[in-house]
């Protein structure tokens, strides 16, 4: 069983600390001390809560970086060994997770819970916008969907449907289990091939009035969808706010 959820946002080194306090600011969390072997994971941590987002400095200078989730379980080992039954490969381990990418290449991370239970609360605006990052989006090529939506489906355990546009598939834990995790998973179908990546989802109450708020902090517009819209971070890295209610996640 998934016992909590962390979302990392992944942005190239010289551009880390520029996400690390955009993202803080925009979630209304603060940004801990650089820690890791190179200093280049920061958690964001929320007031009164648990923390799930953490900013990780990759690569160099090149690239936009994008996300990927960190499932935390009871026994890193044995999920880990579900995982790859399933069809994931492990690409390194270490003394407490493992790094695996799934059939169509997401990169994921197994670790052990740490005992999180209290997910962070929605963000109310000075203008009564409320929002919640609460969705990591995992972007997957045509050819891979299915198989994708399978595996994530089989590794999580969780509730599968399709989404309301044919081209997504939702994930949402059970009513079963005691923990609100804070974050879930949505698989969307590109229009053509490409490496597997992710990207974040905001639930914003009003998403014109949370584009300016964004904007306000250094992200940029990109376009508008059907429901969503699609940001810049200041670290170059693309997101979305989307029409969706930040208490329920619906």
């Amino acid at each position: 069983m998934i016992r909590w959820t962390y979302a990392f946002i992944d942005r190239p080194a010289p551009a880390a600390g520029r996400a690390a306090a955009f993202w803080g600011t925009v979630t209304g969390t603060h940004a801990s001390a650089p820690w890791g072997e190179r200093g280049e994971f920061t958690t964001l941590i929320p007031d009164g809560a648990d923390a799930c987002l953490v900013t990780q400095a990759v690569g160099g200078a090149g690239g936009t970086g994008g996300a990927h989730p960190d499932l935390a379980v009871d026994d890193v080992g044995a999920f880990t060994a579900r995982a790859r039954l399933l069809g994931a490969e492990e690409e390194a381990r270490h003394p407490e997770l493992a790094v695996l990418r799934s059939p169509g290449g997401q990169p994921f991370c197994v670790v052990p819970w740490r005992g999180h239970r209290r997910r962070p609360s929605v963000l109310t605006d000075t203008d009564g916008t409320r929002s919640r990052l609460d969705q990591l989006c995992l972007d997957v090529s045509p050819a891979a969907f299915e198989a994708e939506v399978e595996f994530w489906t089989a590794l999580t355990g969780w509730d599968s449907r399709p989404g309301v546009h044919p081209e997504f598939h939702v994930l949402r834990p059970s009513a079963e289990p005691t923990v609100d995790l804070p974050v879930h998973l949505l698989l969307q179908r590109l229009t053509e091939p490409r490496p597997a990546s992710g990207h974040l989802d905001l639930a914003c109450s009003d998403l014109a009035a949370g584009r300016v708020q964004h904007e306000r902090h250094g992200a940029r517009f990109v376009r508008d969808g059907d429901g969503w819209t699609v940001m810049r971070d200041p670290a170059g890295g693309v997101y979305c706010l989307t029409g969706r209610d930040p208490v329920t996640g619906e």
